[in-house]
């Protein structure tokens, strides 16, 4: 049965997605909140897919961030980032320049106004994410980066890069660690597992700290309750 869910799921996913995607070029000559509506409902119909095909129910923990923030994210599989155009009310994220390559997923990208990040272009490249954080901030939208920068293995502790430590410094806000299980059900590999994706968003790390300090706490509290899922066995 795992199978036959899966592959069903699988082709919603790409049939969905592929639909939307060449129908969202109908927006670029819109205002950006039509391509931001477009996001959030091709997300939520991701999600109807798990439950219903993949037997998949997505829970969302502690308080979501309605207003201009700054989420710090586990980062384990293609849905952690889907997700968040349907549980946040405006996100955008932090992307590497190489997506933009990607037909029609780059060009979305741009329209959706997120953040592009040179990774090669280290302290330029580090202005430019403050810059363009804070320019997202005026637009009252839901900053979301994942610290470790590439997608990680179940029970794999994260290795943190220094892009979050420079916008929790120079944007002077609470940061909120979303802990996450996506990869126990749907990871990089084509099965679906059946259970429950929970999304936590813990609570905000306040501003103020010094780097080290916060770096610490930020990985304490996401790997902790990301390994707390995991161990749940959802």
């Amino acid at each position: 049965m795992i199978y036959l869910r899966s592959i069903l799921f699988q082709l919603f996913f790409w049939l969905w997605s592929v639909a939307w995607a060449v129908g969202m070029v109908l927006t670029y000559p819109l205002p950006r909140r039509a391509n931001t509506w477009s996001l959030s409902n091709w997300a939520k119909g991701l999600i109807w897919g798990l439950r219903w095909l993949a037997d998949v129910r997505v829970e969302v923990r502690g308080e979501r961030p309605m207003g201009p923030a700054l989420v710090a994210a586990k980062h384990q599989s293609m849905f952690d980032v889907f997700s968040q155009f349907a549980l946040l009310p405006d996100a955008c994220f932090v992307m590497k320049q190489e997506l933009l390559m990607v037909p029609l997923f780059g060009w979305h990208g741009l329209k959706a106004g997120m953040v592009v990040v040179d990774r090669g272009g280290h302290s330029t490249a580090l202005k430019k994410l403050v810059r363009d954080a804070v320019d997202r901030m005026k637009e009252t939208r839901q900053v979301v980066i994942f610290p470790e920068g590439t997608r990680g293995a179940v029970g794999q502790p994260g290795d943190y890069k220094p892009g979050i430590a420079a916008l929790y410094r120079e944007l002077n806000i609470p940061v909120t660690p979303l802990a996450l299980n996506c990869a126990s059900h749907w990871g990089k590999g084509f099965l679906i597992k059946p259970g429950k994706i929970v999304f936590e968003y813990l609570e905000p790390i306040p501003a103020g700290l010094k780097r080290g300090e916060f770096m610490r706490e930020l990985q304490t509290r996401i790997d902790g309750a990301t390994k707390a899922l995991e161990d749940a066995g959802l």
